[in-house]
């Protein structure tokens, strides 16, 4: 690896030709003053996203790396890169701990990563205490969720005298690229239990039950179903008047949606053991049917409440995603981060879920290159 100029902010981006991890890659190219270092287990593809992105005018830096998260030295290897910034977005987050975060502390870099594993980020403040003491910012769920539901709900609640209710739900369309690991993460919680606070207790709900229906003007009724994300415990925590906080998400095609369906009533009487050991077979099956259906992924988020006079107040904020550009989503928190640790516009330090670090405004400001509309309706 070349030696980079004393000023340059150096970003290691774990899985960094992934799915999510390359548009990452791709946006952060853009910067002036910054080095990036891809990684990932395949050095090849690595060393070819640089390529590519280097032929095409990058005014980052770049260079490739191979990495392994799961490897024994991980820590020396972060440690012998010197990052001032270390993204992980190598899921998936499920079961596993905060060893990548750890490492990153030890060699004083900050840490973001696009978790969506419930316990992951709603323990991650036990690394608060080592965060301050490097003097690094430490951040999970630098994602769609809670990263961009937390920036609706701050830029919303104020127009609330008491917010009780908030509920989520997302629909990729059917033609986005699917990953082996977001397979997994989803297939790992279909039949088992989650805790889902509803009229102020908690209450049992499992996971891809529950069916909704989506209907949007212009797009086929979309269905949806309980998934087990990070918002259903760190918004309470963070507006702890709400007395119900659900998320539902929903595959385009009815066929794999109310398959997993099917299959999460046989998880649930023990039938099934584990569904996640089947990924490899569902993710080829599902991309056999990646022609059908549509582009177009929805992020949809419903608060209800009282306005400041007391009258009876629902809002709903609409995220359309068009022409593939849905995954650029849950890659854009970590983003804006990136470039407000790169610029020094954000200071501070401790271990948090992604919440209270930038607005909804900066966040869409850093999305307004690709086909995706939001709006913001009141409702009766």
């Amino acid at each position: 690896m070349s030696a980079s100029p004393p000023t340059s902010f150096r970003i290691l981006v774990l899985g960094g030709y992934g799915l999510f991890g390359a548009r990452i890659v791709r946006a952060l190219a853009r910067e002036r003053g910054c080095e990036l270092v891809v990684a990932g287990r395949d050095l090849a593809s690595a060393q070819a996203l640089c390529a590519e992105l280097a032929a095409a005018g990058a005014q980052a830096g770049l260079a490739a790396a191979a990495l392994d998260v799961t490897a024994s030295d991980l820590g020396e290897r972060i440690a012998a890169l010197a990052p001032r910034l270390v993204i992980h977005s190598a899921g998936p987050f499920q079961g596993r701990a905060w060893e990548v975060a750890e490492c990153a502390l030890a060699a004083r870099a900050h840490y973001v990563d696009l978790a969506d594993a419930r316990a992951f980020v709603a323990g991650f403040a036990a690394l608060d205490g080592r965060a301050r003491a490097a003097g690094c910012w430490a951040i999970s769920g630098a994602s769609s969720v809670p990263g961009l539901s937390g920036a609706v709900l701050a830029a919303l609640a104020p127009r609330f005298g008491r917010l009780e209710q908030v509920a989520t739900a997302i629909s990729p369309g059917n033609h986005t690229p699917r990953g082996l690991a977001t397979t997994r993460a989803i297939l790992g919680q279909v039949g088992r239990p989650l805790a889902v606070l509803r009229d102020g207790r908690w209450q049992r709900r499992y996971g891809w039950q529950s069916l909704r229906r989506l209907r949007i003007a212009g797009l086929r009724t979309r269905w949806l179903a309980c998934c087990d994300v990070p918002d259903l415990t760190v918004l309470p925590r963070r507006w702890p008047q709400l007395r119900s906080c659900e998320f539902r998400a929903g595959l385009e095609l009815r066929r794999m949606h109310l398959g997993l369906w099917l299959a999460s009533w046989l998880v649930r009487a023990r039938l099934w053991r584990d569904l996640a050991a089947h990924a490899q077979a569902l993710l080829a099956l599902s991309q056999r049917w990646q022609a059908l259906g549509s582009d177009v992924g929805v992020m949809q988020m419903d608060l209800r409440g009282h306005d400041h006079a007391g009258a009876p107040l629902h809002l709903r904020w609409r995220l359309l995603a068009h022409h593939g550009d849905g995954p650029q989503v849950p890659a854009t928190a970590a983003v804006v981060l990136a470039r407000k640790l790169a610029r020094g516009r954000l200071p501070g330090s401790g271990a948090r879920a992604c919440l209270d670090l930038f607005t909804l405004d900066e966040l869409l400001a850093e999305l307004a290159d690709y086909a995706i509309d939001t709006s913001v309706q009141q409702l009766t």
